[in-house]
């Protein structure tokens, strides 16, 4: 297999697997089979980028433009594998335990459950590969919309208005983000990752880096849970023990954390952290997050 189309192999396998979960609808086995095989698949194709990782090895694979000199953009660096491999490993095992959960509660719609749960893990995976700001802003929303059923999975009241809280937090997030990105294109003329950030020979008013700094904050900080962004996340905990899981250990809280990385090491950089002052307004908002939690 040309190595550069595992990256889309590995997130495509989960979202295939759609297919053949909804079609065994009426076979709780089979249909559970594709979920557990899809998560293993997905698992052994992200391995197969460790060792190329580890050596500090890239895989990029561009797809087409989204606009016009800004690609669909995959890349599978050391961090993307790190983070896919923690997602993929972790979502085989929430599998199994999701299994045991819906059949022991009896739960309903478990097909629209397990569907969910793997376009969920392909959203994650893509974000894990993304390249550019761009393809990182389109699977981020999928995966706030594939992770939505399954917060309001059991469709009560409480469910449901943790569902529109939900939606309102990630949605508004998601505005901030397209916004942040629309401005570091406009200063800097590109939305890829890079190592060191994209403002190294970029020099911006304060006023202005400050700005676009703190819409990248708001957008990253709701799925990362950072204090007085985390409100969505008690309310969540009305959907079933397993997507408590998901969010946390899975796929959104994680994925939120992995965007503070990418954000801050490969759109702003280190040093441009600090000597904007950035790095300050990061570590007092962490740090309130991290005691008041406690």
């Amino acid at each position: 297999m040309d190595q550069n189309l595992i990256p889309l192999f590995a997130i495509l396998v989960s979202l295939i697997a759609v297919i053949p979960i909804v079609l065994s609808s009426s076979y709780p086995n089979l249909r559970e089979t594709w979920t557990i095989l899809a998560g293993l698949i997905k698992f052994g194709l992200v391995l197969t980028l460790l060792p190329g990782a580890v050596n500090g090895d890239v895989v990029e694979l561009e797809l087409f433009d989204i606009l016009p000199g800004v690609p669909f953009l995959l890349k599978a660096d050391p961090l993307g594998v790190f983070f896919a491999i923690i997602a993929s490993g972790l979502w085989i095992f929430t599998s199994f335990y999701s299994i045991g959960y819906v059949r022991g509660a009896g739960e309903h719609k478990q097909t629209r459950y397990f569907a969910s749960f793997a376009v969920c893990l392909s959203a994650t995976i893509g974000i894990a590969f993304s390249g550019n700001l761009i393809t990182f802003i389109v699977f981020y929303e999928m995966l706030t919309l594939a992770t939505y059923p399954l917060v309001i999975h059991n469709e009560k009241e409480n469910a449901k208005q943790a569902g529109r809280k939900y939606l309102g937090y990630t949605l508004t997030a998601g505005l901030l983000l397209i916004a942040a990105t629309a401005l570091v294109y406009h200063y800097t003329g590109s939305v890829e990752f890079v190592p060191g950030g994209l403002f190294g020979d970029v020099e911006l008013p304060h006023t202005s880096m400050l700005i676009i700094f703190i819409l990248f904050l708001g957008a990253v900080g709701v799925k990362a849970g950072i204090m007085p962004l985390h409100g969505w996340l008690p309310a969540a905990m009305a959907a079933p023990t397993p997507v408590s899981a998901l969010l946390h250990a899975v796929a959104v809280v994680k994925s939120g954390v992995f965007a503070v990385i990418r954000v801050v090491g490969f759109v702003f950089g280190t040093e441009v952290m600090g000597s904007y002052g950035l790095n300050d307004i990061l570590i007092v908002l962490s740090g309130t997050t991290i005691i008041v939690a406690s």
